[in-house]
């Protein structure tokens, strides 16, 4: 971890990553409680043939022009999520997946076109599928730092707006609360951090790095207000994880090395989370199962008694 600390380069990919997990757990929180788990991943696929058409339109190798494409890519999905939701008779996660298959399998499209391009194999654009951290610099870093305060502090001013949209809207819309802005600040949200992390973790694994570490924190707790912390500290830590394990070795991705961590977490909160981990509940069956034997033991030993004392 010295090593880390010592290396300049490492350490804004440290950086960077802790502050994408970070910013990640805590908006993820709010997806999560309101079962949009999906939209993430959908946002995150739908980034691909944003960057890809920054990329023909422009015909150059740009951050600043990918992330304007991926975020413009998003916002158009979220909008034909809610458009097909509004308008049929679908449910959200059929809409959400019809969107994330018709926008990744355009970006598959894009991309394979470019590749087959002249400038295609300079392009680099399929690193945007897994992502490449190891691309990051100050300015990248600086961008995430930019994109952790706006959420973090967005999140903070309007937890009590989140908390009601996301477990009553109805309530809240009856409270006169603006739920249909509140729904769509919340969501730009989500696309602000998908397309910040698109180049550490890529559009495949982001969705992951969303939810894993909500999941991880329900299992911890049942008040929000820890939950969302819990999140973000889980984001945060698998960001350091994968950053670190990445270090150990050349080829490794650190992206995907997050992702992983954050899984891992997933996998212990499951295990040994104190009231809904599987450990918890397995010792509580076992002392009501005790419990249970020897009450029936003692009215046995009753029931013999009086027998006795009958004969």
């Amino acid at each position: 971890m010295m090593d880390i600390l010592r290396d300049p380069n490492a350490l804004w990919i440290l950086l960077g990553c802790m502050l994408l997990g970070l910013s990640s757990g805590v908006v993820g929180s709010f997806a999560y409680l309101r079962k949009e788990s999906l939209m993430g991943d959908a946002l995150a696929h739908a980034a691909l043939p944003g960057v890809c058409l920054a990329y023909l339109i422009s015909g150059t190798k740009s951050m600043g022009l990918f992330v304007i494409g991926a975020a413009a890519a998003g916002l158009a999905a979220t909008w034909m999520i809610g458009a097909v939701t509004r308008h049929t008779r679908l449910k959200s996660d059929t809409a959400l997946a019809l969107v994330l298959s018709l926008f990744f399998g355009a970006g598959i499209v894009l991309l394979t076109e470019i590749q087959h391009s002249a400038s295609g194999n300079q392009s680099g654009l399929d690193k945007f599928l897994f992502g490449q951290a190891a691309s990051m610099v100050q300015s990248d870093v600086w961008s995430m730092a930019i994109v952790s305060v706006l959420v973090l502090g967005v999140c903070a001013l309007l937890f009590k707006e989140f908390k009601l949209t996301s477990f009553d809207p109805g309530f809240a819309r009856g409270v006169g609360f603006p739920v249909r802005l509140i729904e769509s600040l919340l969501m730009l949200l989500i696309v602000v951090t998908v397309v910040a992390g698109i180049q550490a973790v890529g559009v495949v694994l982001m969705s992951a790095l969303l939810i894993s570490p909500a999941v991880s924190a329900r299992y911890w707790t049942d008040r929000l207000g820890m939950m969302v912390g819990l999140s973000g500290l889980f984001g945060a830590i698998s960001g350091l994880s994968g950053t670190y394990i990445s270090t150990l070795d050349n080829n490794l991705p650190t992206g995907a090395l997050s992702v992983l961590a954050a899984t891992l977490l997933f996998g212990v909160s499951v295990l040994f989370a104190p009231r809904r981990g599987l450990v918890a509940k397995g010792l509580r069956r076992l002392l009501l199962k005790r419990e249970v034997r020897s009450q029936v033991r003692m009215a046995s030993h009753g029931s013999a008694a009086k027998e006795g004392q009958g004969a």
